[in-house]
């Protein structure tokens, strides 16, 4: 996939946990056209390997001169969120991939319903730029433990007005997901992004009351979790490949020098499909791409979030 140069052009802290950066092209020339929801992966070099994380562009999609994107520090973090809270500075240079949308706004909709949770706030960011361009009717429902660690609340104000909704855990102020769902008019679509629980809650209210499965969408990026190391064998380019238990198995594959496509490296495109020829344990799946019935089978596996429960892999690449 081809990349782009940039230049860390300023840094924000927004709450202890959240930084703000923009990033410019390093040429000085404008960057990419993107949509609402659209995201990048930024590459970073750390400690003899590179990690690869998707984060969502936020800002105006009409103002391309800097591209806007906020990390939210996982002390649990197999070392990108770190790397990008402790070791990016001002004028460092990265590099990321151009913009992809997987989580596109529908030009149909009469109506659009906005759940966010926490860090999931970020999509929502260009998208509600876009709402607000075009004069579509919209809601916000933005959900979070407290106040004072609530990002962009501020500037949500001030974008939104009254179609914003904000609900504190702190406070115990919690979304009635069923009475909210349940009184939109026809051709509304709802949007969710943020814990996986929220967006299981989400989908599940929304398909119990009968919304149409092409009326729901979400996004919700999977980390690559940390496991046991194992060794896949590459039966096509006839290479075994060691992978560490912080490393996910793409990043095991790519380290070795062999090309597979991938796009979203979260688990949700489904771009990274590798089939499955043998298998000496059953499959961790974290993907969101994969049907529950395929995901039995263990015939195709995600190498971007996934692993294998054994201690070897054979995979048709």
């Amino acid at each position: 996939m081809s990349t782009i140069n940039v230049r860390v052009a300023a840094i924000q802290e927004v709450t202890p946990l959240i930084k703000h950066f923009t990033l410019v092209n390093e040429d000085g020339a404008k960057l990419p056209a993107f949509s609402g929801g659209s995201h990048i992966v930024v590459s970073m070099q750390a400690e003899g390997r590179t990690y690869r994380n998707p984060y969502s562009l936020m800002g105006s999609p009409t103002d391309t001169e800097a591209y806007h994107i906020s990390v939210r520090r996982q002390e649990n973090s197999r070392g990108g969120s770190l790397f990008m809270h402790e070791h990016v500075h001002i004028g460092m240079r990265l590099k990321i991939t151009h913009p992809v949308n997987l989580f596109s706004l529908s030009k149909l909709a009469h109506k659009h319903i906005l759940i966010a949770g926490g860090i999931g706030i970020t999509p929502f960011m260009s998208q509600i730029e876009d709402l607000k361009r075009v004069g579509a009717e919209y809601e916000l429902h933005y959900a979070f433990r407290a106040y004072e660690q609530a990002a962009f609340v501020n500037e949500l104000e001030e974008m939104c007005a009254s179609s914003l909704h904000c609900y504190a855990d702190s406070q115990n102020e919690r979304m009635d997901l069923k009475g909210l769902l349940s009184r939109q008019p026809l051709g509304t679509h709802v949007y969710v992004c943020g814990p996986s629980p929220m967006v299981v809650a989400v989908l599940e209210t929304a398909r119990n009351l009968g919304w149409p499965e092409n009326h729901i969408h979400n996004e919700e990026f999977s980390s690559p979790p940390v496991g046991e190391p194992f060794k896949v064998q590459l039966a096509k380019s006839d290479i075994e490949v060691s992978v560490p238990a912080e490393m996910s198995m793409l990043e095991a594959i790519e380290a070795a020098g062999v090309n597979t496509d991938s796009l979203c490296r979260g688990g949700v495109c489904g771009r990274c499909e590798l089939t499955v020829l043998e298998s000496d344990g059953g499959i961790e799946h974290h993907d969101h791409y994969l049907s529950d019935s395929e995901k039995v089978s263990c015939r195709s596996i995600m190498p971007c979030v996934s692993r294998t429960k054994g201690k070897r892999l054979v995979l048709d690449l």
